[in-house]
């Protein structure tokens, strides 16, 4: 699987120092989300503010009619709201999914047109990718989205700067479920209970990835003790806009 490989790769990079490609240029320009996060206050974010207990849920890579219905009806469930980072060609593919994010009061952000891997792709490829996703959910909800979340979490400080410059936030995370690799619903809360803290930003999949033809994904189950769980705790919900101030 496509993620499978790049998990592999940022480990390496990460832990042996070394370029994704083998090339030490390659290192130079891939810089983590939260190290930019220090170099762009304000733009940049793996989390929001430690001393608040208002966390974030996110979905990724969808909307797919596989698991997105799913994971709607949860969070209608237990009334709380989510912030969605969608892939332009499946909002071009289910216009009505889409568009039921929207109604369900969740903020729907953007994650490239086709879930490239930008670190292959340079700034005006990626700035393609942005607006074409952009445009196609302008054209379904009537909104631009200002959030922009790299599939993989792979950037590059150029294209990074580029969108600060052109006024998005990039957005990380600070618990990273692995859902997508089709672990249990157990396994998936097991990881929220034990990660999430003041300010998380908890990444989640509504959506399979696009080179898997048949993914599993349960966190749509999972929902079901994540959120009494963590409310139980104090903590609350909101949107990556909310949890950042803007």
């Amino acid at each position: 699987m496509m993620k499978n490989r790049m998990v592999a790769a940022l480990f390496m990079l990460t832990v042996f120092g070394i370029g994704l490609f083998g090339s030490e240029q390659a290192h130079a320009q891939i810089v983590p989300i939260p190290a930019l996060q220090d170099e762009f206050p304000g733009s940049v974010f793996a989390h929001g503010d430690r001393e608040s207990k208002r966390i974030a849920l996110t979905f990724d890579d969808g909307p797919d009619p596989r698991f997105s219905g799913k994971v709607l009806d949860k969070l209608e469930q237990y009334n709380v709201s989510a912030t969605f980072f969608v892939l332009g060609m499946r909002a071009n593919e289910d216009p009505e999914l889409l568009s039921r994010i929207q109604a369900g009061g969740h903020e729907i952000a953007n994650h490239t047109y086709s879930h490239p891997n930008l670190t292959d792709k340079s700034v005006a490829e990626l700035e393609q990718e942005v607006n074409q996703t952009n445009d196609a959910i302008e054209s379904i909800t009537g909104n631009t989205p200002k959030l922009f979340r790299p599939p993989y979490g792979f950037i590059t400080r150029e294209q990074a700067e580029r969108l600060v410059t052109l006024g998005y936030s990039i957005i990380g995370w600070d618990v990273d479920t692995l859902d997508w690799s089709g672990i249990p619903a157990s396994e998936v809360t097991d990881t929220v209970l034990q990660d999430t803290q003041a300010g998380s930003i908890i990444l989640m999949h509504d959506g399979g990835d696009v080179d898997t033809a048949n993914p599993e994904i349960y966190s749509a189950d999972a929902l079901d003790a994540i959120i009494p769980a963590l409310q139980g705790q104090g903590y609350t919900f909101v949107t990556v806009s909310e949890l950042i101030g803007q």
